[in-house]
């Protein structure tokens, strides 16, 4: 049972929205962040750390019963800043698992990213076996946080579940998205089943809702009892009349159209 919980990165867009989502779920919620978090709640612990600081790490997961680990930086502009994606990332997330291993925590949900298989054509379909094909450095770090859950689920018992997160928003923003969008609900239902689900070792699903459209074959989630409430394809019209009003230089170029990781797979 899992009364004290942690979520790492939880001033994030994804962090943010898990917080309330949760919140009612568990008796308390510790929640971290590099950058300052809005006032605690009734139940809530507002915790600062540096996932590169070992020691501060190890006392942010103490006295923790389970992990939802947001925390590190991503996105194409840091693709350049390598030194910072390997403390935030990699060390970053290496701290979090160990720590969480000398602390006995059982459950650990960690967030990898569909940019960890993104140099995968558009016209193959994905499953939770597929080898990673990382589309960035970004993506390269999401797979070595996949090996790292791997490992500590294998070797050390950690109960992990790696979901494999496309895109993250109220709603579906371009066409791409109508592939690969997990709405805020389905997403906290995931990290739920991740949390709570009694047969979970290691396993990888894929952080997307029901879309007509997928590019990802989910049963492996659908076996854990994943139930997705919502469909991208809800709002495909209306991301057909923005783009036809857009400029021809807003569309994606033939690199990014042709891969899954989109732009990711095209931009240095």
């Amino acid at each position: 049972m899992i009364n004290r919980l942690l979520i790492t990165g939880a001033a994030g867009k994804i962090g943010k929205s898990l917080r309330a989502s949760l919140n009612p779920f568990y008796a308390v919620i510790r929640l971290s962040d590099i950058v300052p978090l809005e006032q605690e709640r009734p139940n809530e612990e507002i915790d600062q750390t540096n996932l590169a600081d070992f020691d501060a790490v190890q006392k942010m997961v103490e006295g923790v019963d389970a992990i939802v680990h947001l925390g590190g930086i991503g996105g194409v502009g840091h693709e350049k800043e390598w030194r910072a994606v390997v403390d935030s990332n990699i060390t970053g997330c290496f701290n979090v698992f160990e720590a969480a291993r000398l602390a006995g925590v059982k459950r650990l949900v960690y967030t990898s990213s569909n940019h960890a298989v993104g140099f995968y054509p558009r016209s193959e379909r994905l499953d939770h076996t597929t080898y990673p094909r990382p589309d960035t450095r970004y993506g390269v770090s999401k797979v070595v946080g996949e090996a790292l859950s791997s490992l500590y689920s294998f070797k050390h018992g950690l109960g992990v579940l790696c979901i494999r997160v496309g895109n993250f928003n109220p709603q579906p923003q371009i066409e791409r998205h109508l592939s690969i969008w997990v709405s805020p609900r389905d997403l906290a239902q995931l990290v739920r089943i991740g949390l709570e689900h009694p047969d979970i070792s290691f396993e990888v699903v894929y952080g997307v809702s029901g879309n007509t459209r997928g590019w990802w074959d989910n049963s492996n989630a659908a076996r854990l009892g994943y139930q997705p409430q919502d469909n991208a394809e809800d709002f495909a019209q209306q991301i057909a009349v923005s783009s036809n009003a857009g400029p021809a230089a807003a569309k994606e170029d033939p690199v990014a159209e042709l891969y899954q990781g989109g732009r990711h797979c095209s931009q240095n």
